[in-house]
């Protein structure tokens, strides 16, 4: 593997632009937890709301693709021996209760959002209609999208390597509750070290968990840069758009040995 090497960020070297202008933001569901077993932090999602605020007065488009583990950990019981189909449909309707949830943080802030959904609930969010979301963008509006690709057996990794490619993205950064992908799972060995690159192929074969293997083979397939970073880490989503070393980014050219601290 060699030994762990300096990375230059290119904002420290003289960038003073964002080196990502329109992103997909997927935001795992278990990292609005907070200290919770299931719901929703209030703090936690006010801090995302935050980061996602400071990335949009720098003019980064964002989108958002936004999961529903921590409610339907919630109804995990009651899904026990359910048709397999069924109980995706109620994580969906997971998902569209954190985007709500979301979209009223932001709008708290002053930050224009639309929500929309891969399943019809117009009542409360707009359709999924890719060209909708990249006017929306355009217009300096945060989309989250719900529902996640609208169909079961599909999970929401997948629908943000889907919207992102519709959407044209630069990347799709993946929140998590650790700043990047270890050698070895952090909050159990200390020791671990955080890869700062891996290519697409490294994940696949290590079975490193940063998306399911249906995401990551999108990504390698469309050449779609993943990062993955601690979404509740202060000013971490700006130091990731602005090309500095924060989490772990996946291409197709990055060297497998490339480990930080």
């Amino acid at each position: 593997m060699g030994e762990p090497q300096v990375v230059v960020s290119e904002h420290d070297s003289g960038e003073s632009s964002p080196v990502y202008r329109r992103v997909l933001l997927k935001l795992s569901g278990e990292a609005l937890l907070g200290e919770s077993e299931y719901g929703i932090s209030h703090e936690v999602l006010d801090q995302i709301a935050g980061e996602i605020q400071q990335a949009a007065n720098a003019d980064v488009q964002v989108a958002v693709v936004i999961g529903g583990g921590n409610i339907f950990r919630g109804l995990a019981r009651a899904a026990e021996g359910m048709d397999r189909a069924t109980a995706d449909y109620m994580g969906m309707l997971a998902t569209v209760m954190n985007a709500l949830a979301l979209q009223d943080a932001l709008e708290r802030r002053g930050l224009p959002t639309r929500v929309q959904t891969a399943i019809k609930m117009e009542e409360m969010a707009e359709p999924y209609i890719r060209r909708r979301v990249i006017r929306h963008l355009e217009k300096g509006r945060v989309v989250i999208i719900g529902a996640g690709t609208g169909n079961p057996f599909f999970t929401t990794d997948t629908a943000a390597g889907l919207r992102a490619m519709e959407i044209g993205a630069d990347v799709v950064i993946k929140g998590t509750k650790v700043d990047g992908v270890y050698t070895q799972d952090p909050l159990n060995h200390p020791e671990a070290m955080r890869y700062r690159r891996l290519s697409y192929m490294d994940v696949i074969t290590q079975d490193l968990k940063v998306m399911d293997a249906t995401a990551i083979t999108l990504c390698r397939d469309n050449r779609l840069p993943i990062v993955v970073y601690n979404c509740v880490k202060p000013g971490a989503l700006q130091r990731v758009v602005f090309g500095e070393d924060e989490g772990t980014r996946v291409a197709a050219e990055e060297a497998e040995d490339d480990r930080g601290d």
